[in-house]
């Protein structure tokens, strides 16, 4: 009897795929188009995820630095610190989050923050944002959407017009998290093909 709850989520996760392909495709664009003119322009890339969004956070920050299907010279990418799992005290609140810290100390006017996320009310997501902005950074986006949460955008005080917000249109967790993989995929093929040209793989 699991077979058909299994089939299930290969079913829903391929509905979530294509009904997603469209709206997604522009801010995954421009995202890939910032992110080339970020590192030819000499800026680096500030890649965060916690939780479960760290997975992508890490592996996006990998194929940049390093490699994603085809060879090139590394690319300014570096992955923030994450909260380790136990903490001598509770922090005051996110602003205190060693990511946060460590992109008020090392960003500069240019870089880039790639931030993933599940929610976009996240907390320690608008900090993150808002410590870019105060180091004349853009930040590009990728979270899910919360039911009856709209446009990332209509969150107060964590978008500027040069932000970038990739919403992943679903709430489940799982749904998210496939979509955000697929969803740096395209966006490493996009850098590579802005960077490279075309090619044949």
């Amino acid at each position: 009897m699991l077979e058909p709850r299994i089939q299930q989520h290969f079913f829903e996760s391929a509905d979530l795929s294509y009904q997603a392909a469209e709206a997604m495709a522009r801010p995954i664009a421009d995202a890939a188009q910032a992110i080339v003119d970020c590192v030819t322009a000499g800026g680096r890339l500030w890649v965060h995820g916690r939780g479960v969004a760290q997975a992508p956070a890490q592996l996006l920050g990998a194929a940049l630095s390093g490699r994603f299907e085809r060879e090139r010279p590394g690319l300014a990418a570096m992955v923030l610190a994450v909260d380790p799992l136990l903490l001598s005290e509770p922090r005051a609140s996110e602003a205190d989050a060693p990511a946060v810290t460590q992109l008020r100390v090392l960003g500069q006017a240019g870089d880039v923050l790639v931030a993933f996320a599940l929610r976009p009310d996240d907390t320690l997501l608008a900090a993150l944002v808002g410590a870019a902005h105060e180091r004349e950074m853009s930040a590009l986006v990728i979270a899910g959407r919360e039911p009856g949460v709209g446009a990332p955008r209509a969150t107060p005080g964590i978008a500027a017009e040069t932000d970038i917000w990739i919403s992943v249109p679903h709430e489940r967790p799982a749904r998210i998290c496939e979509l955000q993989l697929l969803t740096l995929h395209a966006l490493c093929d996009a850098v590579d093909l802005q960077l490279l040209g075309d090619a044949d793989l």
